[in-house]
Parts: C-alpha cells; structure tokens; sequence
C-alpha cells in the first residue's frame, strides 16, 4: 500500500477531533515528502537532531512534533521551531524548554508523560509527581502545557490498553479541567482506535503509515 492510501485510510478511521502525527522517526526525508504530497502536515520524530535535519530539508509549514525521550542539551537544537513536545517526563525537560524558549522568544507547547504502562521501560510522571509539576505550572513564563501524553502496554489486551488510556483521560479531566487543555496524546499503531474511543485528540502512527521501521 502507498503512503498516500495508507494515510487516507487511517484518516477515514478518525473523527475531525483527533490530530494525526505521521511517525517519521527513521525514516528518509524522500518518504516524508511523499506523505506531505498526499496532504499531511504533522510529523513525529524521537530525536532532536533527527528532527532539525529534516526540518531544514522539508516545508516550513509542517508542524514539527517531538514524540520522544527528551535529552535536555538537545533543546536549544528545536526550540526555534517546534511544534508540540509531547515527552515531558520530567521537570528539568520544562525548565530547560522555558529557558531555551525565552531565548528565542516564544512560547513552547508541551504535553506532560504520563507513566500508565505496567512496563517500567516507560517513562513519565506517576499521578503524585503530576500533580506537584501541575501545581508549579505557573512559574514557567514560555512554556504552555496543553495536556497530557501517555503509551499503552504493549500486549494484546485490549481490557488492559483501555484500562491504562482511560486512567489517562480521568488524570487529563482532573488537572486540565481549569487550565483549558486541549491536547490527548494517545495511541498508536496497534492501539489508536482503543485511544480514539477513550479520549485521544491526537494519535501517533508509524509503521501503519509508512512500513516496519529500520534501525
């Protein structure tokens, strides 16, 4: 199946409401270029530098979303264009951004990790940590908290994957519902219909999108 047929089949599967992130990470810029011919605009990468090679190479009104595990030296290489960060798993990673964002002057949108896998190779705040990151939101001056972002187990069950989103979208209702949040980040390849059902407003797919992915 092409990029093009493959990113149109999965649109048709997802409501207006729910963003879709093509998860690009690995892959060469030739297909991403494919997938902006077909009409797609927001992309995923899980490394930094990765990410500032192709923004360079590619059109600048794609939105850049930066998917991974955040190393905190690494920020001042996307601070000036990205999009949405969607791994803040800790609060070095926000104050970092809120520095590197003053710096170039502008806001930077982020979403707090959640940890909801029974997996501990998962990484992300547990509810006590969210809620203190949640409390001290107001000290960081440039950068926006827009929601929250979570990965399932990986297993086939699906009682289990919708158990871990749903304990996802009670934290977001909880601490989101003063503060106008408006980002879900949820589900994946093998779990975003479960995501949709429970909540998500954005999915990140990558292999569905464009094939096994090559390390």
């Amino acid at each position: 199946m092409s990029i093009a047929s493959a990113l149109q089949e999965i649109k048709s599967q997802l409501p207006d409401t729910v963003e879709l992130i093509a998860v690009s990470k690995t892959k060469p810029v030739a297909l991403l270029e494919e997938a902006y011919d077909a009409g797609q605009r927001h992309f995923g990468e899980n490394k930094v530098q990765e990410m500032a090679e192709k923004y360079e190479a590619l059109p600048k009104d794609i939105a850049w979303h930066m998917i991974g595990h955040v190393q905190t030296n690494k920020i001042k290489y996307m601070a000036a264009f990205v999009h949405l960060v969607h791994g803040v798993d800790r609060l070095k990673v926000l104050h970092e951004l809120n520095k590197q964002a003053k710096k170039v002057d502008r806001t930077i949108d982020c979403t707090l990790q959640v940890h909801i896998a029974q997996e501990e190779t998962k990484f992300g705040f547990d509810a006590n940590e969210l809620a203190e990151v949640v409390a001290a939101l107001e000290t960081f001056t440039h950068v926006r908290v827009r929601g929250l972002m979570g990965m399932a187990t990986f297993t086939d069950n699906q009682d289990q994957i919708r158990s871990e989103f749903m304990t996802l979208k009670a934290a977001f209702d909880t601490h989101g519902a003063t503060r106008e949040w408006d980002v879900l980040s949820m589900g994946m390849s093998g779990d975003y219909q479960i995501a949709v059902e429970c909540g998500a407003t954005h999915v990140r797919i990558g292999s569905s999108i464009f094939g096994a992915r090559n390390y």
